[in-house]
């Protein structure tokens, strides 16, 4: 059994049964104190999905964590950056009314959130593209524009694409 302390409860109470059902685990809530019962497979896996919960994503977006190659990962902003302002940096991230974040969720098939309150991005996706929209956020914070992160994204993309039709395997001519 697993206690962890957990500050955003208001979603949690709407989604405790569907969380339950999903990890097939056990959750107690007292206050903001949780406790989590069930195999230890089980509560591993309900540790990522509450600690995405608790960064700011979903329940919905968050249960994407129980597929096998799905990771979620934390970028602080302050280690890729001198500047003092952050919320420039966090501006630049968003982009104007949500275009840049949504654009690079869209290109690069994760999900993203901007945690305001400790200067952090939560990343959600496969493990593949977790790397790319890292890579692409990190560049970004540092101050590349944002049609260059789309463009790379772009390219990896399409690198992807063509990679995932050929299998390495000889042609049939060349085995003959």
């Amino acid at each position: 059994m697993e206690t962890l302390f957990f500050n955003r409860t208001s979603e949690l109470k709407k989604e405790i049964r569907n969380i339950e059902k999903a990890l097939n685990v056990k959750l107690t809530l007292k206050g903001k104190k949780l406790e989590v019962e069930g195999d230890s497979f089980a509560e591993y896996d309900a540790l990522r999905i509450l600690e995405a919960m608790q960064f700011g994503f979903s329940a919905k977006k968050t249960l994407l964590l129980t597929e096998e190659d799905m990771i979620f990962r934390t970028l602080p902003i302050k280690h890729f950056t001198r500047r003092k302002d952050l919320s420039e940096v966090r501006g630049r991230i968003i982009g104007k009314e949500g275009k840049t974040k949504r654009t690079i969720e869209e290109i690069s098939g994760c999900n993203l959130h901007i945690n305001e309150e400790n200067n952090q991005v939560g990343i959600i996706g496969d493990a593949e593209e977790i790397e790319e929209a890292t890579t692409a956020l990190t560049n970004l914070i540092r101050g590349s524009k944002q049609a260059n992160v789309y463009r790379f994204l772009e390219r990896i993309n399409t690198e992807r694409k063509i990679n995932k039709t050929d299998l390495g395997l000889k042609n049939s001519k060349d085995e003959e």
